[in-house]
């Protein structure tokens, strides 16, 4: 029989078997106490008579297994002080578990960053059973190295799914499956390189992560001014040398706003008459709120743009998922750039994602969560009118941030106070290119991030921060 005793605020489980298999369970359970911290050192253990008595057992199998452990260091005992933990050093725990307890106390209690959708909503159970019909149906070859593009069955229904959602001129020969977005400028950047481009414009506000990985494949950087209309590509034939732009049409990250038509027509109209290409980042492409979806800039100009998705967004950035639309010229050169180097999509998840696509299941998934966000993006913007009325947003017809726009040079001391309240925030400058003008002072407000338990508490820790 196992019994539990707790006397003194530590939980013994031990084995009541006998006087002697009691006094080494004892021994062990109380060994175990102190090395856990359990029983902090200096701590007083109860008489071996009230300890006897409450396991039922014989004063002296209490008493030996105390006079023991005093033998071992574990305890101490001195005459009218009773029995006591010894001051022994603190065992060191292992490093991994120091790590993880230092990650746990510095983690926020809420969390605004951008970027991210609410994990919490995964399909799990859909996706499995898609994944389920997926691996019956595989073929035997799919489990071997195959063809760097990807498997044909997800390029197939991105075709499909693509010229359907987005406008996106996509023949399956032409899609190539990569891990994402970041793996995408990877393979990009050397074929740019190899194909003489030296320099990439880059607008004012973006990722530099992004930045710097064009910048490791040897690329100059310019800067492309963003509006309120978003990237001034009718600038682009001022930049002498550029190769190439990367640009994020759909919805302007972080900022928020599309690229305005006449824009959309001069970044493709330089492209032409220059012979450069259009990396265009989808960015939040799925999610538009009070208007109909703006098509990818791609439809205007399959040969000059190269068209850049995921399911970071629409799924999880956990998946590794992801994209290219390439024009067909570049197409062998980045199946060859790509074969060289890596095969680092799972085939099995990319059978299932043609799956869930080809199911309906992703369409299901992706309404279902558009009146999610939008329902979230309009609390934001309830709250801070009620709230922080002095406090104006933009940037929330589509995804799943918004800019708030705060008084001149407030921005700093709002992510000081932010801190303080464990809440994680990030501000527009965070995202300015390095030779851009000094620009508004904003924070970038990821809305899509939190759970919809941790939601309103995150709505209420950011309006307690806001001037």
């Amino acid at each position: 029989m196992t019994d539990s005793w707790a006397t003194f605020g530590a939980d013994l489980h031990l084995e009541t078997t006998g006087a002697a298999g009691l006094r080494a369970g004892l021994m062990d359970a109380l060994r175990e106490a102190v090395r856990t911290g359990r029983l902090a050192p200096g701590t007083r253990l109860p008489s071996s008579r009230g300890l006897a008595a409450d396991l039922g057992v014989a004063r002296n199998t209490v008493a030996d297994a105390y006079a023991e452990l005093v033998a071992e260091g574990w305890l101490t005992a001195r005459q009218g002080s009773g029995t006591r933990v010894a001051q022994r050093a603190e065992p060191r725990p292992p490093a991994g578990r120091t790590v993880r307890a230092r990650a746990a106390r510095s983690r926020p209690a809420h969390n605004l960053l951008g970027g991210s959708p609410d994990l919490s909503t995964f399909p799990r159970a859909d996706w499995l059973k898609a994944s389920r019909r997926a691996l019956s149906a595989a073929p035997n070859d799919a489990f071997g190295y195959g063809d760097p593009r990807g498997r044909i069955e997800l390029r197939t229904v991105l075709a499909g799914y693509l010229a359907r959602a987005r406008g996106v001129y996509a023949d399956p020969e032409r899609i190539m499956i990569c891990a994402g977005f970041v793996h995408a400028l990877k393979l990009m950047g050397p074929v740019l390189r190899k194909r003489r481009v030296r320099e990439v414009a880059v607008e004012s506000y973006g990722l530099d992560i992004h930045r710097n990985l064009l910048a490791d494949a040897g690329l100059r950087l310019p800067c492309l001014p963003v509006d309120g209309l978003g990237a001034r590509t009718g600038e682009l034939a001022a930049l002498r040398g550029v190769g190439a732009v990367l640009m994020t049409p759909a919805h302007q990250f972080p900022t928020g706003v599309p690229l305005h038509p006449d824009r959309r027509a001069a970044a493709v109209d330089w492209a032409r008459g220059t012979g450069g290409l259009i990396l265009e980042d989808d960015y939040d492409g799925e999610f538009r709120y009070d208007r109909q979806p703006v098509g990818a800039l791609q439809g205007l100009d399959p040969e000059r743009v190269v068209h850049l998705g995921t399911t970071s967004k629409s799924l999880a950035p956990g998946l590794r998922l992801g994209w290219m639309v390439l024009p067909d010229s570049l197409v062998g050169e980045v199946s060859e750039a790509k074969g060289m180097s890596d095969w680092s999509s799972s085939a099995l998840d990319q059978l299932t994602l043609a799956e869930f696509i080809e199911s309906g299941a992703y369409d299901r998934h992706v309404r279902s969560m558009r009146l999610r966000y939008r329902h979230r993006r309009d609390q934001l913007v309830e709250a801070l009118a009620e709230r922080a009325p002095g406090v104006r947003v933009s940037g929330i017809a589509a995804g799943l941030h918004a800019v708030l726009e705060l008084p001149e040079g407030t921005e700093p001391s709002v992510l000081r106070a932010a801190a303080w309240q464990g809440l994680a925030l990030e501000g527009i400058s965070r995202f300015r290119h390095p030779d851009a003008a000094p620009g508004r002072d904003a924070l970038v407000i990821g809305y899509g991030t939190p759970t919809d338990s941790a939601w309103s508490g995150a709505l209420d820790a950011l309006c307690r921060v806001l001037p």
